[in-house]
């Protein structure tokens, strides 16, 4: 009854202010509210609980009402702007585009759970292939920020741990705590685990995740797919259930690193026009064949350049030093002044041409891809690693691989000492030489041995091949090594073999290009030799070459070494330009070298 009272006083106050009254109803008016007092009047008669609501109430009433429709509207606009920011945030990320999607998607639906549009619940866990802390750390300020915001979880407290660290007793009181967004990361740290410590990890792991009642959300984090799904490869509900949404991190391209480094450059210093010119200039050059995540190579370059200032001005000076780029036809041309080496650079010649070939005839001709897995076959000392290098500038002018870079490894850097160490081990290397080549010196080291457990040189084996074959389109290996010990290896991993596009022979160097390598040596120092000191040179090279693992090339880099020092010391009474940079025969020294 007294909400019909309400309603019938509303229904009056909004006629009466809502019409446009003149002198002409007043009489009217005053009748309906005599009619009105005598109704409220009968209905106080008949015991009911006293209702009168005068008109100041009525109004205080409806403003109240109003405010909460006011109050209603402007944080229906809060949300709509909270939204917007958070999408602008995640465009700014460096995820692919699809990555961008599903974040704000996931926003977006929490938005609506929130709004009651929608009633069934998703956990939100996600793997984010990720190479760097600052985007993993971007993404989950974001996603924790937005889904408590729009209380889609209690909170926006966050906790990340390694799987180094985290054991199973750790997850149950992790998935206790009152964190909000869990990030677990290094899956190395369970691909390292015993079967049985790891399948009890993951087991628990499981059963918390799929019986999560406190609204919390678990992000993963590795570089790739590869290692966790071998990780998980024996629970496919964590695998393809709970972990099904995937966002995947991209390199930001050179422009996006000069205006990130201009912008902050800007903030504290003045900045040369030559200088952004010169920057640009050097990212291009030197970004492509970085290692480095792209967070550490800007914030090293940040760093030499404010080392380098020595003002509040920032010019082209203060640049980091570094070696230009060089064409296809420079990098021939040094490969032409090497000594020796007749069919390396013949090899590489056919090569080139073929690319080029290749490259012009386009879709006119049907050619198989060129597979560019080689095998360097040489001593010690006979240009292997020099012309590995040039073989990276080479296929990155063709634009075959994406980065001049070359990643030098010897057996060490890829078998682990524990078990379940040595894939990940061989394929964090793999990582790091992706988009270049990968150059593994005495390969041979991998070869299984009879009567040894040989196990953690063929998973590296097993690893490798695999990453050839997966990779060929974005990696080059290069395994180097003595020719008899790589032919013994070789014979026992036909897999290697079949996945070999060319085979180099690095031949020894004869006596007289020795001496022309020793030669070109002073003469690029700036000093003069005598002949006599020439004579001398090449007995010892003629009494040292046959010797057991002699050196070649680098058997004259320690002879040059030696005998500048040995002229230094020579020199101490000499007087005069021309005597100070003239080697004898008395500076020529095989002091300590070493004759097997």
């Amino acid at each position: 009854m007294e909400d019909n009272k309400k309603n019938f006083l509303g229904n009056l106050y909004n006629d009466f202010f809502n019409l446009n009254f003149t002198k002409n109803n007043n009489d009217k008016i005053n009748e309906e509210l005599a009619n009105l007092t005598e109704q409220l009047k009968s209905m106080n008669d008949a015991n009911e609980e006293p209702a009168f609501e005068s008109i100041s109430d009525i109004v205080a009433r409806k403003k109240e009402e109003e405010k909460i429709v006011n109050d209603d509207k402007k944080n229906k606009e809060e949300r709509e702007n909270k939204l917007k920011e958070l999408f602008e945030r995640i465009d700014e990320l460096y995820l692919n585009d699809e990555s961008k999607d599903t974040l704000k998607k996931m926003i977006g639906y929490a938005k609506k759970y929130d709004d009651q549009e929608i009633k069934n619940y998703i956990s939100f866990n996600f793997r984010l292939y990720c190479d760097n802390r600052e985007t993993t750390n971007e993404v989950t300020e974001i996603i924790s920020e937005g889904l408590s915001y729009f209380n889609y979880i209690l909170g926006k407290k966050i906790y990340e741990t390694s799987f180094f660290q985290a054991s199973a007793e750790d997850l149950i009181k992790i998935y206790k705590s009152s964190y909000n967004v869990l990030v677990f990361k290094d899956f190395d740290g369970i691909l390292g685990q015993k079967n049985l410590l790891k399948e009890g990890l993951l087991t628990i792991w499981e059963e918390k995740l799929l019986n999560q009642g406190n609204k919390q959300i678990t992000i993963i984090v590795d570089k790739n797919s590869e290692k966790i799904d071998k990780a998980l490869s024996s629970h496919i509900v964590l695998k393809d259930r709970i972990f099904d949404f995937k966002l995947q991190a991209i390199k930001p391209d050179s422009q996006d690193i000069y205006q990130n480094l201009l912008k902050k450059l800007k903030e504290n210093y003045d900045i040369d026009e030559d200088f952004e010119v010169g920057l640009l200039d050097y990212i291009v050059s030197t970004y492509p064949k970085t290692v480095l995540t792209y967070p550490e190579y800007r914030d090293s370059i940040y760093e030499k350049i404010l080392f380098n200032a020595t003002s509040e001005k920032i010019t082209k000076d203060t640049l980091p030093k570094y070696e230009k780029e060089k064409s296809i036809d420079e990098i021939f041309a040094e490969l032409n002044d090497l000594v020796g080496l007749k069919n390396v650079k013949d090899m590489l010649n056919d090569l080139v041409s073929l690319m080029q070939f290749k490259q012009k005839a386009g879709d006119e001709v049907n050619l198989k891809d060129t597979n560019l897995h080689m095998i360097f076959l040489g001593n010690p000392g006979t240009g292997k690693t020099t012309v590995a290098r040039m073989v990276a500038g080479i296929l990155y002018n063709l634009k075959y691989i994406d980065q001049n870079k070359l990643i030098e490894v010897s057996a060490k850097d890829l078998v682990g000492e524990y078990v379940g160490q040595t894939a990940p081990k061989t394929m964090a290397v793999v990582e790091k030489a992706m988009g270049g080549v990968l150059f593994i010196d005495e390969a041979y080291s991998l070869a299984s041995k009879p009567g040894q457990n040989n196990t953690f040189n063929e998973e590296c084996v097993a690893t490798l091949i695999q990453a050839m074959e997966n990779y060929r389109n974005n990696l080059v290996v290069i395994l180097a090594g003595y020719s008899k010990e790589m032919q013994d290896f070789l014979n026992t991993n036909s897999g290697i073999v079949s996945r070999i596009g060319y085979t180099m022979e690095f031949a020894d160097y004869t006596v007289e290009e020795l001496i022309t390598i020793f030669k070109s040596m002073v003469t690029k120092a700036g000093f003069i030799l005598e002949n006599k000191a020439i004579d001398k040179v090449k007995e010892i090279i003629e009494e040292y070459k046959n010797t057991k693992n002699f050196g070649n090339a680098r058997f004259v880099r320690n002879l040059y070494e030696k005998t500048v020092i040995k002229h230094a010391t020579n020199s101490k009474d000499k007087k005069g330009i021309k005597k100070l940079k003239t080697i004898t025969d008395d500076d020529i020294s095989v002091d300590n070298l070493l004759k097997m």
